[in-house]
């Protein structure tokens, strides 16, 4: 009975793994990671050539501008705010190679909207829009411990590869830039390209261990690597150091605990922390070009039910601390004088729904039976 409940636990709290947006929430241009870690999650209740199929979708409205932790209310007191909406949908494939090791890959789709002023020279507010296939991913992990070791939790690690397959150059419409104040086709701004333009490799652990009283410990995280230092799509910005977009490393980490509640067979609670950002300077190769570094500080409240080999999740990660931190280009061309400290907009809250299936042995032996 207890490896019966724990393994019901494993398959619903490890679907909250990596419950990352689009592109973080806001400017702050954190690409989707969700799909990785929700295929990762269920991995660990695979047995050897079972599959999981899960479905992700995400949303988040940014409008909140900040300069460091410092807000800056009158952006939208004047209406000179910048609006992000984004919405992400995942499809996500997990292969049990062993019942430790298991492959992942992961398609997103994303749209996204884009309100601004200072976009359209400042005159009036308009939209952009971006949508399409995003950055890919595939990957593999190992589950730590087995047998009697792993009777009360275990630990996963894993190595992924992100392919530039999203649309780094997304053209959009811009009023009142060209001659005369005529429209023009120009690049959409960094947060809502679809893709960065970079191969990525990608390092994660995530793990779940039985606490007491019926209370489960989660946690995971990744580091993305993206070496490459620019992509060569144009910002249209007026510094001439920003004047290509730069392709930045990203980070996440997320811990907190979960509750089956007994009353209702397959229901469960969570509550968690989660860091995510984008830093100052890649840890591999070159940090020129534009980019927003900064990083969220979220409260993860959660809503799971398992029923059968389907699990459901809810998640609303509200944004307790929002740093829109100094970039490389602020740091270098700033002076006594003239400290410089560029903006993003962020959100205050982010909604993500998860849908998994478990495909069991059985299920596909029926498969079979009928060809």
């Amino acid at each position: 009975m207890k490896k019966l409940l724990l393994s019901m636990v494993i398959a619903i709290s490890c679907s909250l793994i990596f419950s990352y947006e689009v592109n973080g929430q806001g400017c702050v241009a954190i690409r989707q990671f969700s799909a990785i870690g929700n295929a990762v999650g269920q991995g660990n209740v695979l047995e050897q050539g079972e599959w999981n199929v899960s479905v992700n979708y995400r949303y988040f409205r940014s409008f909140r501008h900040f300069s460091g932790r410092e807000e800056h209310p009158h952006r939208v007191e004047n209406n000179t705010e910048v609006i992000n909406w984004s919405h992400g949908l995942d499809l996500n494939l997990s292969y049990a190679i062993t019942d430790r090791a298991y492959l992942i890959a992961s398609i997103p789709y994303a749209y996204n909207e884009r309100s601004s002023l200072y976009e359209h020279g400042r005159n009036s507010r308009h939209m952009t829009y971006s949508k399409g296939i995003a950055d890919m991913r595939v990957g593999a992990g190992y589950w730590l411990l087995t047998g009697e070791k792993a009777k009360n939790g275990n630990t996963a690690v894993g190595l992924g590869l992100k392919l530039p397959t999203g649309d780094y150059n997304a053209q959009g419409t811009f009023y009142n830039v060209g001659p005369g104040g005529s429209p023009e086709i120009r690049p959409v701004d960094q947060s809502i390209q679809l893709g960065d333009g970079g191969w990525g490799f990608i390092v994660d652990a995530q793990g779940i261990w039985n606490l007491p009283k019926s209370f489960f410990l989660y946690y995971d995280g990744f580091y993305m690597f993206n070496p490459r230092n620019t992509n060569g799509t144009q910002t249209n910005r007026a510094r001439a150091s920003e004047a290509v977009m730069s392709v930045p490393d990203q980070f996440a980490f997320r811990a907190g605990v979960f509750k089956p509640l007994s009353f209702v067979h397959g229901l469960g609670l969570s509550l968690g922390g989660r860091v995510e950002g984008v830093p100052v300077r890649d840890f591999i190769g070159g940090s020129d070009g534009f980019r927003r570094p900064g990083y969220i500080v979220s409260v993860e409240p959660g809503i799971s039910y398992m029923l059968g080999n389907f699990t459901t999740t809810l998640t609303v990660p509200v944004v307790l601390i929002r740093n829109r931190t100094r970039s490389l280009t602020d740091i270098i061309e700033s002076t006594p004088e003239n400290r410089r400290h560029g903006d993003a907009a962020f959100a205050d809250y982010l909604v993500n729904v998860n849908l998994a299936w478990r495909i069991p042995k059985q299920v596909k032996g029926v498969f079979n039976n009928l060809d």
